[in-house]
C-alpha cells in the first residue's frame, strides 16, 4: 500500500524569513522543522540535533554553519550534513518559495534509513565513538535488519582492522550467540556491547594485511601437515597462506577445525586456554555471518596460534609431577583406544560420573578415567562434555577465601573446556574409528589436566546449594519471586553465595530456566563487564542446554556461572547510560529537559 504524500506547509512570509533568519514550523502529524534563510537560499531541517536532540532553533548560523548551541555540533546547513562525526548529519526537508511565501513539506527522516545507519555504524566503529555505534544499532533494527547482519558488518570490521582475533571479536560472538533468547531491549543492548568492544579492540590498531593462498592444490593431509609445522616454528605467513589454500579447495568447517585445533593442541594449554577459545569463536561467528567469509576471519586466529606459549613451558605442568610427559605417553593410544570403543553397540551415557572423577586429587586416575570411557564407547564429544561439567563445577564450589584474581583461573579453565567441548562436536567423528582426530582430542587431556591443577580453588569448597539436605526454605517459592531476588543481589557486592543458591532454587522448583536464562543476560549487560564475564555466561548457557534442566549436572553449572557474574558485579553501569540515552533519543525523548534514564 502506497503511503500516503506529506503535504507541504506553510512556514513564512519570504520577508520575515529573510528579516528572522530562521523560523520553526510546527504542526499536526510532523515533528519542528527548522527553515533557515542564509546568503539568500531557504533551507530547511528537522529541527533536533542528531547528536543528542537539543533544539536546533536554539543555535546559531554563521557563514553557512549551524551550531548547535549545547555540544556544538556543526552543519552545513544546505546538506545537513555534519563537520563533527560524533554527531550525524540532520535530515532535510523539502521547501519550496512560492512567490513571496516559503512553504515545506516536513518528511523528516533519511531517505534510506538502513543504508544511512548502517554507514554511521561504520562511523562509529572506525572512531570508536559509543553513542553513535549505539544509535546505529538501535536505527538499524528499526528500519528492519535481523541482529546477525549487524554481526555480520561489525566482526567483517574487526576482522579487517585488526591484525588479529581478539577480546572485542570474542564478545560479539559470544553475544551472538544468545540472542536467540534475548527479549527485544536486550538483544539491542547486547549488539552494543559487542559491536562497542570490537570498535575499540580494533582502536590504535594496525589493519591487517591480506595475504593469499598457494597455487597449487595440495590434498588436506599434507595441508593440515603442513599448518601444524608453520605452527610450531611460529612462521605465520607461511600459516596463513596454507590456512588459506584449504579454504579455497572448499575445505568443510569440519575439515578446517580438524586442522585448526590439531595445530593448536600441539601446545597443550596454550595462552591459559585463551588460543584454543579463540580459535573456538572465529568458528561459530562464521556460523553466525556465513561461511563464504571463511577467509577474511580464520586467518585472524593464526596469529595467536602461532604466537602462544603452551603449559609444557610452565612449572605448575612440570612439577611436582611431570604432566606434559604422563599426557605423551596417552597420545599413541588414543587411536586403538577409539576403536575398541567404537565397537560398542549401545550408547555411552556416563557423562556425569566421568564428570566426577574428572575432578578427582590424582593426574594418574583423571588420565585413566578418559581412557576408561573412550574404551566404553564414549565419543570425543561426550569426553568434551563431561570436561566443561567438571570445570564448571570448579566455578560453583569456589572458595571466597581465595583472592579474587583467582576466580579468573577457575574461569580460564571452564571457557577452554567449553571451547574443547564445542570443537570436537564440530568435527565429529570417524564411524568407522570412533575418533574425531586424535590430536584434537588431546584438548580433551589437555583440559583434564587444567582442572585437576585448579582443584586448590576448592579448598575449602564452597557448599554447592540444593545438595546435602539443603531445601533452601529461606527464599520465596514463586519464579518472579525468585527473579526479582536474584537481580536483586546483583546490584550489590558480596552476594556470590546468596545468588549461587537463589539460581539453585530457581531450578530445583522447577521453573522456566529459559526465563532464568535471559535474566541472567539482562543481569550482564547491565554492567560494564569484562571480557570474561561474557564469556563465562555464553559457555554456561551453552552447557547448561546440554542437560536436562533438572538434573544436577545443569543446576552446578548455572551456579557456577552465577557465582561467578556475582562476584564481577555492580559496575559502574557507564555503557548502559549510553545505550539508554541512545534509546530514548531514537524514540524521540527530549533527553535536554533533565528526565531521569531509565536502568
Amino acid at each position: 500500500m502506497t503511503e500516503p504524500v506529506q503535504p507541504f506547509v506553510f512556514a513564512a512570509r519570504l520577508a520575515d524569513l529573510r528579516r528572522d533568519g530562521k523560523v520553526l514550523v510546527h504542526g499536526r502529524g510532523h515533528p519542528p522543522v527548522l527553515v533557515i534563510h542564509d546568503h539568500d537560499h531557504v533551507y530547511a531541517l528537522d529541527n533536533r540535533c542528531p547528536h543528542m536532540g537539543f533544539p536546533l532553533d536554539r543555535g546559531s548560523v554563521e557563514d553557512g554553519i549551524l551550531t548547535c548551541h549545547w555540544h556544538h555540533a556543526r552543519f552545513d546547513v544546505a546538506s545537513g550534513c555534519t563537520f563533527d562525526l560524533w554527531a550525524d548529519d540532520v535530515p532535510r526537508c523539502p521547501v519550496e518559495v512560492r512567490g513571496d511565501a516559503v512553504w515545506v513539506q516536513p518528511l523528516v527522516g533519511y531517505p534510506d534509513p538502513l543504508a544511512h545507519f548502517r554507514r554511521r555504524l561504520d562511523d562509529g566503529m572506525s572512531h570508536n565513538l559509543a553513542l553513535v555505534i549505539a544509535k546505529s544499532v538501535h536505527g538499524q533494527l528499526a528500519a528492519g535488519a535481523p541482529p546477525h547482519a549487524i554481526v555480520r558488518q561489525a566482526a567483517l570490521f574487526g576482522a579487517r582492522n585488526r591484525d588479529g582475533w581478539g577480546v572485542g571479536l570474542t564478545i560479539l560472538t559470544a553475544l551472538g550467540n544468545v540472542l536467540a533468547g534475548l527479549p527485544e531491549r536486550d538483544t539491542c543492548l547486547a549488539l552494543f556491547h559487542g559491536v562497542r568492544r570490537t570498535a575499540d579492540d580494533c582502536e590504535g590498531e594496525p589493519p591487517r594485511r591480506e595475504r593469499t593462498p598457494l597455487d597449487g592444490a595440495p590434498s588436506q593431509e599434507t595441508l593440515q601437515g603442513w599448518l601444524r609445522r608453520w605452527s610450531a616454528v611460529r612462521h605465520r605467513e607461511a600459516a596463513e597462506r596454507t590456512l588459506l589454500t584449504a579454504i579455497r579447495a572448499g575445505a568443510s568447517p569440519a575439515a578446517l577445525a580438524a586442522m585448526l585445533f590439531a595445530a593448536e593442541t600441539d601446545r597443550p594449554y596454550a595462552d591459559s586456554g585463551h588460543s584454543l577459545d579463540f580459535i573456538n569463536k572465529a568458528f561459530e561467528c562464521l556460523d553466525q555471518i556465513g561461511w563464504e567469509h571463511a577467509s577474511a576471519v580464520l586467518p585472524t586466529v593464526v596469529r595467536g596460534m602461532v604466537d602462544s606459549r603452551g603449559a609444557e613451558e610452565s612449572t605448575a605442568w612440570r612439577q611436582p609431577q611431570d604432566l606434559i610427559s604422563l599426557l605423551e605417553g596417552v597420545y599413541p593410544e588414543l587411536p586403538s583406544l577409539f576403536a575398541a570403543g567404537c565397537q560398542h553397540d549401545t550408547c555411552w551415557r556416563e557423562h556425569e560420573a566421568l564428570a566426577e572423577q574428572l575432578l578427582g586429587d590424582d593426574p594418574h586416575d583423571v588420565v585413566e578415567s578418559l581412557k576408561v570411557a573412550i574404551g566404553d564407547g564414549a565419543a570425543s564429544a561426550d569426553l568434551g562434555k563431561a570436561l566443561a561439567c567438571a570445570a564448571a563445577v570448579r566455578l560453583a564450589r569456589f572458595g571466597t577465601a581465595n583472592e579474587h584474581g583467582d576466580w579468573e583461573t577457575a574461569h580460564h579453565t571452564f571457557t577452554y573446556c567449553n571451547a574443547v567441548h564445542q570443537a570436537l562436536r564440530r568435527i565429529g567423528a570417524d564411524p568407522r574409528t570412533g575418533d574425531a582426530c586424535p590430536a584434537a582430542v588431546r584438548g580433551v587431556f589437555h583440559g583434564a589436566m587444567a582442572v585437576y591443577l585448579t582443584r586448590y580453588l576448592n579448598v575449602p569448597p564452597a557448599r554447592l546449594p540444593g545438595e546435602q539436605r539443603d531445601a533452601l526454605d529461606d527464599f520465596p517459592a514463586g519464579g518472579e519471586d525468585l527473579r526479582t531476588a536474584l537481580l536483586d543481589a546483583f546490584d550489590r557486592k558480596g552476594q556470590v553465595d546468596a545468588v549461587g543458591r537463589l539460581v539453585a532454587r530457581y531450578l530445583m522448583l522447577g521453573h522456566d530456566p529459559n526465563t532464568l536464562l535471559a535474566m541472567l543476560a539482562q543481569a550482564l549487560l547491565r554492567e560494564d563487564a569484562g571480557f570474561h564475564s561474557y564469556q563465562s555466561l555464553e559457555a554456561g548457557i551453552r552447557q547448561f542446554r546440554e542437560w536436562e534442566p533438572d538434573s544436577r549436572p545443569a543446576r552446578r553449572i548455572l551456579i557456577g556461572v552465577a557465582r561467578y557474574l556475582a562476584a564481577h558485579s555492580p559496575t559502574e553501569r557507564a555503557a548502559l547510560q549510553t545505550a539508554d540515552i541512545a534509546g530514548r533519543l531514537m524514540r524521540g525523548a527530549a533527553v535536554h529537559q533533565g528526565l531521569e534514564p531509565r536502568l
